[in-house]
C-alpha cells in the first residue's frame, strides 16, 4: 500500500515543505548558473578573442558534463540515498560556478563548466525522485511543476544581476554568486529525512544482493522502447527550449523587422508563459492524466510556433511569446512526474538523470539546426522544423503503453 504522505487536513508536513522548497531552491540555483554562461558569452568571447565555435564548445562541455552527472549520481541516489546524494550535487555545481571567478584561460573554462554540469546534471533527478517519494501520486504533477517554476525564477535573477555585476566587475564576478547553493546543502542535510519507501527499497535491494544498475532502463522490450520514446520527448522539450529562448528573438527582429530592447522584454514575457503553463500543466495532469495534457500542450506547442509569423507590433510579438512559452515550456515538469511513476523506486533516480540529460544533450544541438535552416531557409520553414518536432514528440508519446496504464489508473 503507498505510503500516505499529506496529513488528515490536507496540508503539507513538515518533510513536505523542506523537500519542495529544497528541490526548488536547487532548480533555481542551477537555471541561474546555466543562464549566467549566456549572459557571460559575449564578455568572454571579446576578453579572451576566441572563435564562435570555441565559445560554443563550452555551452557543449557543460551539457556532457550533465549527461556524465546525471548517470555517475542518479546511480549513487539509488544506491545510497537521495538526500545525502542531492547535498553533494549542489555542493559540486555551486563550487564549480564560483570557480568561474578564477577562470582567466579557455582551458579553466572548459573544466570548471564540465564540473559544474556534472553537478546540475545529477541534482535534478535526485531531486525529482525526492519529490516524488514524499507526495502521493495525484499530487507529483502539480509538486514537479511547481518546482520547475524555480528554473525560471533562477533565469530572471541570473538576468538582473547579469545587468547589475557585469557592466561594473566584469564577467568573471557573476559567477561567485554560485557559491549561495553551498548554504542549501546545509538546511538540506539538517531537515530533509529519507522516505520509508526508499529505506525499504534500499533494504529489499541489499537482502537480495541486487544493485542499481542501467540495465533496469531497457530490461524487457517494453521497457526499453518506454524509456527510448521518453528520451524522445524530452529531447525535442530542450531543443524547443533553446530554440524559443536562444534564436526566436533574434529570428524575429531580424526578418520582422521588429525591436524589443536588449531582448529583455521577450525574455520577461516568455518566462511568465512559461511559469503560467506549469501551474496549469501541472493542474491538468494531475486531474486528466498525462496522455491528455502532454497532448494538450503538445499540439498546442505545434500549432502556436506558426503566431510568430503574424507578429506585426512589439506588443504583438511579448503577447506571442509569452503564448508559446505557455505551451512550449508549461509541461517540462510533468516528465520529472511521469518518469517517477514509471520506473521503481530502486531506479527512479537514475531513470530521471538519464532520461532528462540525454534530452538536454542532444536537445542542446537545436540552436545549431535552427541556426543552419535561418540560414538557408525563411522563417516559416524554421517554425515548421519546431512545429514538426512536437508533433513527433506527440505522437511517439500517445504510442507509449506505460503512459496508457497511468492515465487508465486511478490515484
Amino acid at each position: 500500500m503507498e505510503q500516505v504522505r499529506v496529513n488528515e487536513q490536507n496540508g503539507f508536513t513538515t518533510q513536505q515543505k523542506w523537500v519542495t522548497a529544497s528541490t526548488a531552491a536547487g532548480f533555481t540555483l542551477e537555471n541561474m548558473d546555466i543562464m549566467f554562461l549566456s549572459f557571460s558569452l559575449a564578455s568572454i568571447i571579446g576578453e579572451l578573442g576566441i572563435s564562435s565555435g570555441q565559445a560554443g564548445l563550452i555551452g557543449s562541455l557543460t551539457n556532457i558534463g550533465m549527461l556524465v552527472g546525471g548517470a555517475l549520481f542518479g546511480i549513487i541516489g539509488d544506491r545510497y540515498g537521495r538526500v545525502r546524494t542531492f547535498s553533494y550535487t549542489i555542493f559540486i555545481f555551486a563550487l564549480a560556478t564560483g570557480a568561474m571567478y578564477f577562470a582567466h584561460s579557455l582551458p579553466m573554462i572548459y573544466l570548471m563548466r564540465f564540473l559544474a554540469g556534472i553537478g546540475a546534471g545529477g541534482e535534478y533527478g535526485v531531486g525529482i525522485a525526492l519529490l516524488a517519494e514524499n507526495f502521493r501520486s495525484d499530487q507529483i504533477g502539480r509538486m514537479s511543476s511547481v518546482v520547475a517554476i524555480g528554473g525560471q525564477i533562477g533565469a530572471i535573477f541570473a538576468a538582473v544581476m547579469a545587468a547589475l555585476i557585469i557592466p561594473h566587475f566584469g564577467w568573471n564576478a557573476l559567477f561567485l554568486l554560485g557559491v549561495i547553493p553551498v548554504i542549501l546543502t546545509y538546511f538540506l542535510r539538517r531537515h530533509v529525512q529519507e522516505t520509508p519507501d526508499f529505506i525499504a527499497a534500499q533494504q529489499k535491494e541489499q537482502a537480495e544482493h541486487k544493485k542499481p544498475s542501467f540495465k533496469k532502463l531497457f530490461e524487457t522490450p517494453q521497457t526499453a522502447i518506454q524509456t527510448l520514446g521518453l528520451m524522445v520527448m524530452t529531447i525535442v522539450q530542450i531543443a524547443g527550449y533553446f530554440g524559443l529562448m536562444n534564436w526566436l528573438p533574434v529570428i524575429v527582429q531580424k526578418q520582422q523587422g521588429l525591436s524589443v530592447s536588449g531582448s529583455s522584454l521577450w525574455m520577461v514575457s516568455t518566462i511568465l508563459g512559461m511559469s503560467l503553463g506549469m501551474v496549469v500543466f501541472g493542474q491538468l495532469m494531475d486531474k486528466l492524466g498525462p496522455r491528455v495534457s502532454f497532448g494538450i500542450f503538445l499540439l498546442g506547442s505545434a500549432s502556436v510556433m506558426f503566431a510568430i509569423l503574424f507578429a506585426k507590433t512589439s506588443l504583438a510579438l511579448l503577447i506571442i511569446g509569452a503564448i508559446i512559452g505557455f505551451f512550449s515550456n508549461g509541461m517540462f515538469g510533468g516528465y520529472g512526474a511521469i518518469i517517477s511513476r514509471l520506473y521503481p523506486t530502486e531506479i527512479r533516480s537514475t531513470a530521471n538523470n538519464i532520461i532528462m540529460n540525454v534530452g538536454r544533450a542532444i536537445g542542446g544541438f537545436s540552436s545549431v539546426a535552427i541556426g543552419l535552416l535561418m540560414d538557408h531557409f525563411n522563417l516559416a520553414v524554421t517554425m515548421g522544423f519546431l512545429s514538426a518536432l512536437y508533433v513527433i514528440s506527440f505522437i511517439v508519446m500517445i504510442s507509449l503503453p506505460g503512459l496508457r496504464q497511468l492515465s487508465t489508473t486511478k490515484n
